[in-house]
């Protein structure tokens, strides 16, 4: 039974013997036929690595006969091949000399792996990932090319074409190209990279045309056209370190001048910033002080924090420029005088010290505000209060003809007038005093409230003294009352002054008058109440005790008086407490009599027949 040899080894050996010739035959060496009889004496081995090494291995028998001196010679060759760092695998002199074909083989891959395709690497990729990327980037623009691997990717001949169309369009038209035609296109690929570009053809159309070809062939192959086009690839290379360098200088370019805009700029910010501060001028009120503390508030959470994230930008942008010019050997930039980094600090070493000035300066003027609110308050209120004592100590002091008292207790009236002006003017210092926070005052004991109640005591206090003295001198002039009548109807009249006005409205009348006995229905209240205040809003104390005396002249007798004990005594022999409020008699009247009358004999009330003997007598 023949036993037949695979497709892949009959490829590979006639592809790395091609290889192998390439290389021997660029140095006038007369090429090998088959490697498993060629290599046996170790001669052309050695002449192969001197050639792809590029430097001698020393002595070796040129012509060996004996099979020792074989064995040397692939000693000699194995051994270099050690020394420059290969490893080899289960491969010895005798199976060379053997002619073990599956071992020279992998031997042979070894050699190309390593002076083939080793060097072929790109970011840190392994020789054949780098020889794969490189492929695809030379292809990418090719939308009918898909390089994945080195074996079927390969088998319509495209990605062949697309390679020379992409470094040599003068010798292919790619666009005119039977797409479906693999053979051709193999073979028109093979042919112009062979006469053409010189590439050493390692591989026939049928070796390419498979469906599986051989990808340890095609590597070799592929790595012939990657150093051919080495050439035009370091050209690319050289245009693209030219385009960046062009493109490293112009970015350089315009971040020197980014740089330079943006230190101006953040340089005059600041100083118009500083010079904004040193102008401000305080008003002298808490407002106007509040507003520039709120308004250094403001700078401080937003500005400043901008130029502090600009001069940090400002500052890493100087150090990409100079990693940039650096990166290419280039001049340092260095910024021209007023724009360095030093400059940039310095002036904002300033600007610190300008806010700190600037906080203690609305610091010191807040407190000042607070201090000088403190003193005004405290120095109006306690004006206030001493003038609230002098009109109390006047009123008390009054004396003399009542003409006078009625005279002086106007004066008094007047001048209290001012002092309720002081009190608006503590008010508004009350509420500077409340925006500015200010709860504590050493100046002064005094509160507006305090202060306001007072004086209300004392306005009313004056309104009271001149109600007073003019019913004073009406009761004076009214002859035929006598001082028990003038005291009774006064008391009623200021029981029913609810509002303290010196006159009753119409419904304080008719309870005045009930108090004292007198009802009246609804319409002759109203004809009486018209009647007695004469066109006036309401009844005066004069015009209230001008009808008393009309209607009591000569009708208060000491007989009466008793007899209308008796009728509210319901004639009891004594009166109580109960009996006289419910003739309506105001308590301050009752508790009096409480005072002045003696108690009856069974303690049950008060013995009015005793008092009013006692009165008559």
């Amino acid at each position: 039974m023949v036993q037949t040899t695979p497709g892949w080894v009959a490829t590979q050996h006639k592809a790395f013997i091609r290889w192998t010739n390439s290389h021997l035959e660029s140095h006038g060496i007369q090429p090998i036929q088959n490697f498993d009889q060629d290599f046996s004496d170790g001669v052309k081995l050695i002449q192969l690595l001197e050639v792809i090494g590029n430097e001698s291995l020393g002595r070796y028998a040129t012509r060996p006969r004996l099979r020792v001196q074989k064995a040397e010679n692939v000693i000699v060759a194995l051994d270099y091949i050690k020394q420059r760092g290969i490893q080899l695998h289960n491969i010895g002199a005798e199976d060379i000399v053997d002619g073990n074909s599956k071992l020279i083989l992998g031997l042979l891959w070894t050699l190309i792996l390593r002076f083939t395709i080793s060097e072929i690497n790109s970011e840190g990729y392994t020789a054949k990932e780098g020889l794969l990327l490189w492929c695809q980037r030379k292809t990418a623009l090719y939308d009918d090319v898909d390089i994945t691997d080195f074996s079927s990717s390969w088998n319509n001949g495209l990605a062949f074409c697309a390679l020379l169309d992409r470094h040599r369009p003068d010798l292919i038209d790619y666009d005119s190209l039977d797409k479906s035609n693999a053979r051709a296109n193999i073979a028109l690929a093979l042919k112009i990279a062979t006469e053409e570009v010189g590439i050493p053809q390692l591989l026939d159309v049928e070796d390419v045309l498979v469906a599986k070809p051989d990808e340890r062939s095609i590597m070799t192959y592929v790595a012939h056209w990657f150093h051919a086009f080495s050439a035009l690839d370091k050209i690319e290379t050289a245009g693209r370190r030219v385009e960046k360098f062009v493109e490293v200088m112009s970015s350089s370019f315009d971040l020197q001048h980014s740089y330079e805009t943006r230190v101006r700029e953040l340089l005059a910010g600041m100083r118009t910033q500083s010079r904004s501060w040193q102008d401000a001028i305080f008003s002298g009120t808490y407002a106007n002080a509040r507003e520039q503390n709120a308004e250094f508030a403001r700078y401080k959470t937003n500005l400043k924090r901008e130029w502090i994230a600009e001069k940090a930008e400002i500052t890493s942008m100087l150090g990409n420029i100079r990693t940039k010019l650096a990166t290419y050997g280039l001049k340092e930039y260095i910024p021209a005088n007023g724009l360095t980094v030093a400059d940039l600090e310095l002036a904002w070493k300033e600007l610190l010290k300008a806010e700190a000035t600037r906080s203690k300066q609305i610091n010191e003027s807040i407190r000042d505000i607070k201090e000088k609110l403190r003193k005004k308050f405290a120095e109006t209120a306690n004006t206030i209060a001493q003038k609230i004592d002098v009109v109390s100590e006047d009123l008390v002091q009054l004396q003399g003809e009542l003409e006078t008292q009625l005279a002086k207790a106007k004066e008094i009236e007047n001048n209290i007038e001012p002092v309720c002006k002081f009190l608006t003017t503590l008010k508004v210092l009350q509420q500077d005093l409340e925006e500015a926070k200010v709860e504590e005052n050493d100046y002064t004991v005094y509160s507006y409230d305090e202060l306001e109640y007072e004086l209300k005591l004392a306005k009313n206090s004056i309104t009271k003294k001149l109600s007073f003295i003019e019913n004073q001198i009406v009761a004076r002039n009214m002859t035929n009352l006598t001082p028990i009548q003038v005291e009774e109807f006064e008391s009623v009249f200021r029981y029913f002054d609810k509002r303290q006005q010196n006159q009753l409205e119409k419904v304080e009348f008719a309870a005045a008058l009930a108090s004292l006995g007198l009802v009246f229905d609804e319409d002759e209240m109203t004809e009486l109440f018209d009647e007695v205040r004469e066109h006036s809003p309401a009844v005066s104390f004069e015009q209230f005790i001008r009808y008393m005396v009309d209607i009591t002249e000569d009708q208060h007798t000491a007989e009466q008086v008793l007899q209308s004990f008796i009728e509210v005594a319901e004639g009891k022999p004594y009166i109580t407490d109960f009996d006289l409020r419910n003739s309506l008699i105001p308590d301050s009247m009752i508790e009096q009599l409480d005072g002045i009358m003696p108690k009856d004999e069974t303690g049950q009330g008060l013995d009015y027949v005793k008092f009013m003997e006692r009165l008559c007598i």
